[in-house]
């Protein structure tokens, strides 16, 4: 089967977490992924533990998919090195803080030169452009600025953070939204373009309700702990040997949940016929629900529900997730043979495609593996000359 981005050769100057998001998704979609790291330490994600023989773990679950070239690019040498492969690239993909590509000569006004129809896609804390854009971030700054800790954490509580890095997660999202956006235009015109993606944009991008309930009351929503905002009832609820969510996101899903618990009288109430009405009355809906749901257990529930249509699953923890027939059915944990670390787990490709499905083909690289293949596949190169290259500290 052939993979959708087929053909598409991207250098990947990226590291630690939105970048490399962004670059995983291409090359999980069929894009050629050269990942070009520092000679000396690489990624600074290859630091980060839990750590399988010496390998991070951390590093090989976001960059699967992916070729690893060691170059130093503030040598004369790499830097040719480097110009020369973006004449064949189709992407160019960095997350430094804005300028520092422009100081090394290889920014998108300089590569453009060399390759007009180059896609140059720049993911950053702040973007290239505004009065932050030099300042530098990571996913609690801009969690914390664009607002998603205000609305999180328990009913009263402090502000809190996301739990996965949501900041640089949604911002690698984007990412490859835009270089995808960006090649379908390019193929039109045969013109590339630049893809400047802040992570603080993306932050306020996913605020949905939020936003718009501030613009209309004048009030900035505070946290709410795990109840929804504007949707009655859709929260967890205690079981009789556990937690259960339920997300009743309807008035008909309203009905059937009262018909699960088998309460006419809720059923009937005034106070709870429409979602507005929950809502108004959420102080009085809330325990009449629960003092039903605390009767059953968890799995009891997930029955009940399942045959009657009501949205609800168990609140999984990983290993939860784990043993999940849906998760595994859907192959979204998949086992890959690591050079160094041996076999290990990690996600799959949540994208599935009737015609061009991605697949997992190649564990994360280790440290420059594929230096000399690369070389020789682009410059042709012999052993000699990339072992002079090499004493000389370019690769």
């Amino acid at each position: 089967m052939k993979e959708a981005l087929e053909g598409i050769k991207v250098l990947d100057l990226t590291r630690v977490l939105a970048g490399p998001f962004a670059t995983m998704i291409l090359g999980d979609l069929g894009a050629e992924i050269i990942k070009i790291e520092a000679p000396n330490g690489g990624d600074d994600s290859r630091q980060f533990g839990p750590h399988v023989n010496d390998e991070s773990a951390y590093f090989m679950s976001i960059n699967r998919n992916k070729k690893s070239i060691t170059m130093n690019l503030k040598s004369p040498e790499a830097k040719a090195l480097f110009i020369d492969m973006v004449k064949e690239a189709d992407v160019v993909v960095e997350n430094y803080r804005p300028g520092t590509m422009e100081k090394l000569g290889l920014g998108y006004e300089a590569l453009k030169e060399v390759n007009p129809k180059i896609i140059y896609a720049a993911a950053s804390g702040f973007g290239h452009s505004g009065p932050y854009s030099n300042r530098p971030a990571y996913d609690g700054v801009v969690q914390a600025m664009g607002g998603i800790m205000s609305i999180t954490g328990e009913k009263g509580g402090k502000p809190t953070r996301v739990g996965p890095s949501i900041g640089d997660i949604t911002a690698g999202l984007y990412t490859a939204i835009g270089v995808l956006a960006a090649v379908n235009y390019k193929n039109i015109t045969g013109k590339g373009q630049k893809v400047d993606v802040a992570m603080l944009d993306c932050q306020v991008s996913i605020l949905e309700n939020a936003i718009a309930r501030y613009f209309v009351t004048g009030e900035s929503p505070k946290p709410a702990g795990n109840r929804h905002s504007s949707i009655i009832p859709f929260e967890p609820f205690d079981t009789s040997d556990g937690e259960i969510m339920i997300a009743a996101g309807n008035d008909v899903l309203w009905q059937k949940l009262c018909v699960a618990m088998k309460s006419d009288a809720l059923a009937k109430d005034e106070r709870f016929k429409t979602n507005p009405l929950r809502a108004k009355n959420y102080d009085e809906i809330r325990p009449l629900i629960a003092e039903q749901i605390v009767t059953k257990t968890t799995s009891e529930w997930q029955r009940i529900l399942d045959e009657i249509g009501v949205p609800n699953g168990p609140i999984n923890n990983m290993e939860g997730v784990a043993k999940d027939p849906q998760v595994n059915f859907r192959e979204m944990l998949v086992e890959v043979e690591h050079p160094v670390a041996g076999k290990i787990k990690i996600p799959g490709v949540p994208i599935k495609m009737s015609e061009t499905q991605g697949t997992v083909k190649l564990p994360a690289p280790t440290l420059g593996q594929h230096t000399a293949e690369i070389l020789k596949s682009f410059k042709n190169l012999s052993e000699a000359e990339i072992q002079a290259l090499a004493e000389k500290g370019a690769i």
